[in-house]
């Protein structure tokens, strides 16, 4: 084999390898509730429904 086809196969085998360690960039702190339940309301705060006080 030639050091061109070396060097070609090595980056084929490792570039799918690196782009499945950098992640999809999907966190559990990026997503948000489509809905919350009757009654209360989305908290960024804690990323989580809670009863909706009314004063």
């Amino acid at each position: 084999m030639t050091i061109k086809t070396l060097l070609t196969t090595l980056a084929l085998a490792v570039l799918p390898t690196l782009g499945l360690a950098a992640g999809c960039g999907h966190s559990a702190s990026d997503q948000q509730a489509m809905s919350c339940a009757e009654g209360t309301i989305w908290d960024q705060t804690t990323g989580t429904c809670v009863p909706q006080t009314t004063s």
